[in-house]
């Protein structure tokens, strides 16, 4: 039998990537963190590099070895990046979780990973302490992202990011197939599932991405989507890092901050998700220097209001790039998604493994490489690795796509049922999990329904098990317990009671009613919550 093919990345770590470019480029601008009380600061190559090594040493100092996980809570801000690096750099793993998590999910993420200690804000991290107590040590950055921290009183263990420093250390030569770091991905399970990237998939991401976007070492991006998601931190900071350019960080999309952050900082690349490109349409588009954004699908009429060309494509976690893309230049239709990338082999299929013809409809697979073009694997989760891949080692991505008549692929919905809110994945099995459990719930099911902002949010229909004294008061009472177990995007915006489910088949709940219920009784009552 051969032996496997050699990988492009042989002899190379993220640690090493890094080193190379800070000669390589070491008086270059890397980072830009552009918070909101306007104090810029910033980073060369060889000053981000200098940083990233003097953290892995304290990471180091503090008993982090080879292959420990460290939990990254943070929104975005430089020491988000840096800690990331540096866990890279001594070989450790960066378990990076959504900064809107709360202590109950914060609780899984640490035990599930195994997770040795914690970087996070001083507002968060009286919560991790509650929740996360097998956590040995915490770190805690001196300011809430930019915003002045709030006199709290912390862990008396915890230390100071800006003094967690020691003399750098070199970087470690890592396998590349060595894991890297973790993301948590919401599917149709009521947890999040950890995605684990190796070293080559981070270095397969920023190649990829920076190639088909068609970055320059000249160019400039501003970022404001969450690091914590792979569109922020593969297809946006690190390919641009790639590429030898710089980014301009923002800790969150302000619809009165983006155009002058770009003027100020002459932005050439931007990212963004259909719910700021509504608010920013509401506003004048002014002179500016932007050349291309990243998009999910292609729209001829964006680009025309804007004066941008668009980058579409599709991806997610486990896919690190965009495995379908409208490269620049592409004559495209409008909505669609793209073309295979020149990275995989894709396949749609219908319910029977068969190839759909032109004009089709089918499920979405992928082919690729674990551990390089393709995730690692889900983090000690046999079953869930097994039942991600068909019998022939194709991806299946829970998406369903139509293959036009012309070649290009089009977004049609999602198998998995997952709810797109704000481009935020949202379990809907997450949701009815903590409504199941809060007691005076007979059933329940939560299905998405289109909202001008946020493209989707979640609302629940509710089957009490009782009939409570006080309706108002119950629903007061479930949506507090969501509140209290689920990040606010995943939150539903309305509880709906009604007397029984609507079911197809063999008692399968029917969604596709629900669904349609859910954009009829639209505005028949005010949001349970927003976003």
């Amino acid at each position: 039998m051969p032996s496997a093919p050699l990988s492009p990345f042989a002899g190379m770590a993220i640690g090493t990537w890094l080193a190379r470019h800070a000669r390589r480029h070491a008086t270059r601008p890397l980072l830009v963190w552009a918070p909101p009380d306007g104090t810029i600061t910033r980073w060369t190559y060889a000053s981000f590099v200098d940083d990233v090594a003097a953290i892995g040493a304290a990471l180091a100092a503090r008993g982090v070895r080879r292959g420990d996980r460290v939990l990254v809570h943070l929104e975005n801000c430089p020491q988000s990046l840096l800690a990331r690096f540096a866990c890279a750099w001594i070989g450790a793993v960066c378990v990076g979780t959504n900064a809107m998590a709360v202590g109950p999910e914060l609780a899984h993420f640490a035990a599930a990973t195994g997770a040795v200690g914690a970087i996070t804000h001083p507002k968060f991290a009286a919560m991790l302490a509650a929740h996360c107590p097998g956590l040995a040590w915490l770190v805690v950055t001196d300011d809430d992202a930019g915003v002045q921290a709030e006199a709290r009183t912390l862990p008396e263990a915890a230390d100071r990011f800006s003094s967690f420093r020691r003399p750098p250390v070199a970087p470690l030569a890592a396998d590349p197939a060595d894991a890297a770091s973790i993301m948590f991905t919401t599917g149709t399970t009521s947890r999040p599932k950890a995605v684990v990237w190796s070293h080559a998939n981070v270095l397969w991401g920023a190649r990829l991405n920076a190639m088909q976007q068609g970055l320059r070492p000249d160019d400039t991006a501003l970022l404001f989507l969450p690091l914590f998601h792979v569109v922020g931190l593969s297809w946006c900071f690190n390919a641009m890092l790639w590429a030898g350019g710089a980014t301009v960080l923002q800790p969150r999309f302000s619809a009165g901050g983006f155009w002058p952050a770009a003027a100020r900082h002459g932005a050439t690349i931007g990212s963004h998700v259909l719910a700021t490109l509504r608010i920013m349409q509401q506003q004048p588009v002014p002179p500016h220097r932007f050349r291309r954004w990243i998009y999910a699908r292609h729209d001829p009429a964006q680009e025309a209001h804007f004066g941008v060309e668009l980058v579409s494509g599709w991806g997610m976690t486990e896919v690190l790039t965009q495995a379908i893309v409208c490269e620049p230049g592409a004559d495209a239709p409008a909505g669609v998604i793209g073309r295979p990338s020149v990275g995989y082999a894709v396949r749609i299929v219908d319910e029977g493994g068969r190839a759909v013809p032109p004009g089709g409809s089918g499920a979405l697979l992928l082919g690729g490489v674990r551990g390089l073009s393709l995730f690692k694997e889900y983090d000690a989760d046999p079953a869930a690795n097994d039942e991600a891949f068909d019998e022939h080692g194709y991806f299946r991505t829970g998406d369903r796509v139509i293959l036009r008549e012309d070649g290009w692929i089009a977004f049609g919905d999602r198998i998995k049922d997952v709810i797109k809110v704000g481009g935020e994945g949202v379990s809907a099995a997450e949701i009815e999990s903590v409504l199941a459990r809060a007691g005076f719930v007979g059933e329940v099911a939560v299905v998405a329904r289109p909202d001008d902002i946020y493209g989707e949010v979640p609302v629940a229909f509710v089957v009490l098990a009782a009939a409570p004294p006080d309706i108002e008061a119950c629903r007061a009472h479930l949506i507090a317990e969501c509140a209290a177990h689920l990040s606010a995007f995943k939150q539903p915006r309305h509880i709906d009671f009604i007397a029984e489910l609507p079911r197809v088949g063999f008692g399968k709940i029917s969604k596709v009613r629900l669904r349609e219920m859910a954009r009829d009784r639209a505005h028949a009552a005010p949001p349970a919550r927003s976003p």
